[in-house]
């Protein structure tokens, strides 16, 4: 997963800090937070379906992600 973000002292991307976030293929099945994000301060883990049309929204905390190799 491509995000700007830094990471925390644990190695874990903290959750839910960017509103874009680019994936691949090989990140699937895409959930949000995604498994290396900090979960100790976040949503519920959702699955959210991407493959379809390259794009999903997380309605939660409102994150879009792109599929960058759809």
């Amino acid at each position: 997963m491509n995000t700007s973000s830094t990471q925390s002292t644990s190695g874990q991307t903290p959750a839910n800090t960017e509103r874009v976030y680019r994936v691949r293929r090989s990140d699937l099945p895409l959930s949000c937070p995604t498994p290396d994000m900090a979960l100790w301060n976040s949503h519920p883990r959702v699955y959210l379906p991407i493959e379809k049309t390259g794009r999903a929204k997380c309605p939660y905390c409102g994150a879009d992600y792109i599929l960058e190799d759809h």
